[in-house]
């Protein structure tokens, strides 16, 4: 799309969210069903595009994607009135007799940019926010699941009138032209580099936005973990949609008198949960499928490390006696590929991950509790697990985002009604009595009586 068209769709947009017709909760609710009836009228199109994309199978598919899509609906659905609805508070003595209120008010035209290896949910599951709190919206995923952007143009062109939200399909051209565009909001997800321009474009119109970003997600396994479950865990939140997710552990620290026991049961669990290589979903392109071998060293690898240049699949692959000197410890993996480091001192390992840029995610293996409490209260991270992965992210109930380097912002359920709306503080003054004490002039004792209420 030509950047003069763009310009004339987001100026549709903003006359449309100036006729007010966003803020009644029925409306937003109204819209959010047309949603949901547009997915169950697609279903079958949107689980057949995430497999040529990315191969997905239709049970992860379903669990990854499209049905937490159908939860944030549902979810928003049930909660939204109570959402819209003025929250009162107290209202502090020397400002009675009054009314204290906050109102959650739509930022207005947003924009929001997702990626390509979630491209389904890490697209809808924001509209689904946005549209909650009463903004307009223009979507732009990403040109690299092709097929599966072309399903949510037609899935929100079958809901929506394009004033209200609309669908850009494209490469770099596109993303430039509706950078260079006023929105009242971004929402991007993707990788740190494009998140550092989104955020530079933004600055010029002082345009707050939520950056999505990611990381290299540490998993530590200390000895007083059940071993068993770890490696079970560890590799379904690693080798799930093949390794191409934001917060999957990117890699494992491993305490040393317990390595070698739990690498055996890492390569057991990898055998079980994919017998065949070609089990695992596809990397996206050539270009990402080929930064990913350059990143295996043969001699290091322990378990896998075959690849089909036909298919795109790189079979879950395990390398060991790695450093933060190897090429694959120098970037993000984002891929099925899972180095193992070695450490003696949980502490030592804990300030060595911290001297690096905040991660996504955090992941703890443990027993201790004393090193829960550690993790919980001073590690720096965006979230994370104890004994689990991944998993923080799949719930309405809690935020989702991330910290410093890895992010700004956070949504998921009320959360992310919260991110796309500005929260109003008003107070409702009563005419009828007015108190003399905070007017210039008066008597001593109205001295006396503010430091008394205000002390």
């Amino acid at each position: 799309m030509e950047a003069s068209a763009i310009k004339t769709l987001l100026d549709g947009q903003r006359e449309f969210f100036r006729t007010h017709k966003t803020i009644p909760t029925n409306f937003r609710k109204m819209q959010l069903r047309r949603l949901k009836d547009s997915l169950l009228l697609h279903e079958d199109e949107i689980l057949q595009a995430l497999a040529l994309d990315l191969g997905k199978n239709n049970k992860e598919a379903y669990f990854t994607e499209v049905g937490m899509v159908y939860s944030e609906l549902n979810y928003m659905l049930k909660k939204l009135s109570g959402f819209t609805a003025a929250k009162y508070h107290w209202t502090p003595i020397h400002q009675f007799p009054a009314l204290s209120m906050t109102i959650d008010v739509p930022y207005g035209n947003v924009l929001i940019m997702s990626p390509w290896n979630y491209p389904f949910q890490l697209t809808l599951i924001p509209l689904i926010d946005a549209l909650a709190a009463g903004n307009t919206a223009i979507v732009k995923p990403s040109d690299y699941s092709s097929y599966t952007s072309a399903v949510i143009e037609k899935v929100l062109a079958d809901a929506f009138d394009p004033v209200y939200v609309a669908t850009i399909t494209g490469g770099r051209a596109e993303n430039q032209a509706l950078l260079d565009q006023e929105f009242d909001y971004i929402f991007f997800t993707g990788s740190k580099k494009v998140g550092q321009l989104v955020m530079e474009k933004a600055s010029a119109h002082l345009t707050p936005i939520t950056l999505e970003l990611g990381g290299k997600s540490p998993c530590i396994v200390d000895e007083t973990a059940n071993l068993k479950m770890a490696a079970k865990r560890i590799v379904f939140g690693k080798f799930l949609n093949a390794g191409q997710t934001c917060v999957a552990p990117d890699y494992v620290y491993v305490q040393e008198s317990v390595k070698e026991e739990f690498i055996a049961l890492l390569k057991h669990e990898i055998a079980a949960q994919y017998p065949k290589p070609n089990q695992i979903g596809r990397i996206v392109n050539q270009k990402h499928f080929d930064r990913l071998l350059s990143l295996v060293q043969p001699e290091k690898v322990v378990y896998g490390g075959s690849a089909s240049e036909l298919t795109l699949q790189i079979a879950p692959t395990v390398m060991d006696n790695i450093s933060w000197d190897d090429p694959v410890m120098q970037e993000e993996i984002f891929g099925p590929i899972l180095p193992v480091l070695t450490y003696n001192r949980f502490m030592d390992v804990m300030a060595e991950i911290q001297s690096r840029p905040t991660p996504l995610a955090f992941y703890l293996f443990t027993r201790d509790s004393s090193r829960k409490n550690f993790y919980k209260k001073i590690q720096p991270f965006g979230g994370g697990c104890i004994n689990d992965t991944i998993i923080q992210l799949a719930t309405e109930n809690m935020p989702f985002g991330g910290m410093g380097q890895s992010g700004l912002g956070q949504y998921h359920g009320h959360y992310g009604f919260e991110n796309f709306s500005h929260t109003k503080s008003i107070v409702d003054k009563c005419t009828l009595i007015d108190l003399p004490m905070r007017y210039h002039a008066g008597p001593e004792i109205y001295d006396k009586i503010i430091r008394m209420v205000l002390k």
